[in-house]
């Protein structure tokens, strides 16, 4: 595991010199100082996302059917879970799980704390749960919105629960869902910015670290730019994505 993170991070490392390279003389030179680890710092925010994002979806997709079941056995729970990491600052849930789960011994027993006291899974965890709550009640708003007619002509060809919800109910929850869990995605990239204060080198991260050194508040400026870049390059993917998913409704 130690030689692969060791190749791993050697090979970021030329990739954010070979990028600097080329970007490097048309930038500012305040950036172009510090640009490898600005690059390197983008690339860890995408990675953060893109786990967070994968992770949390796997998660919110079970608890977003247990919250629409009629089951309190499953609603129940699911509703808590939900409540509770929607209902608390995901700064304080990074801290509780960051410094709080080494003060119990079983945790620090167990076969998991190589990962749970290293600072950048943590933040993976954390950020999987949380946005997992927020998925889970966007498919969940997803699933409701699917029209009722359409789900009883699926009972009537005779269709059973799972299927009917892998060839009717998801589908559909899925494109309806789809601007709402756009932004979301959206707001776990901003938010991955947090993972900075558990020592996570993203691009807060590094940012922070450059201005540390140089005290030079246009540090953030284009920190902010990178960020920006980013969100823009989301919003029009999730646009294109969107008018694919609705394309049946262009001709109506």
């Amino acid at each position: 595991m130690l030689g692969f993170d060791l190749t791993y991070f050697e090979a970021k490392y030329q990739v954010s010199e070979a990028v600097c390279q080329v970007i490097g003389p048309v930038t500012p030179q305040g950036f172009a100082d510090y640009c490898p680890r600005f690059v390197q710092g983008t690339f860890t925010t995408i990675e953060i996302l893109v786990l967070c994002c994968l992770i949390g979806l796997i998660i919110a997709v079970p608890m977003a059917l247990a919250r629409v079941s009629s089951n309190r056995l499953f609603s129940v729970p699911a509703y808590i879970y939900i409540y509770v990491f929607r209902g608390t600052p995901l700064l304080v849930q990074l801290f509780l799980f960051y410094y709080g789960l080494g003060q119990f011994e079983v945790f620090r027993e167990s076969f998991l704390w190589p990962y749970l006291r290293d600072s950048w899974w943590m933040g993976i965890i954390v950020l999987s749960i949380n946005t997992s709550a927020y998925v889970a009640e966007i498919l969940r708003g997803g699933i409701v919105s699917v029209p009722q007619g359409q789900i009883e002509a699926g009972r009537a060809a005779g269709m059973s629960g799972s299927l009917l919800y892998r060839r009717i109910i998801l589908p559909q929850a899925f494109r309806i869902a789809w601007p709402a869990y756009g932004n979301e995605v959206i707001l776990m990239l901003k938010a991955s910015a947090l993972t900075s204060t558990i020592t996570v080198m993203d691009l807060m991260g590094q940012t922070r670290t450059i201005f540390s050194r140089s005290y030079d508040l246009e540090i953030f400026g284009y920190a902010a730019v990178l960020y920006f870049a980013m969100a823009f390059i989301l919003t029009y993917l999730f646009r294109i994505t969107e008018r694919y998913l609705n394309r049946h409704m262009a001709y109506r």
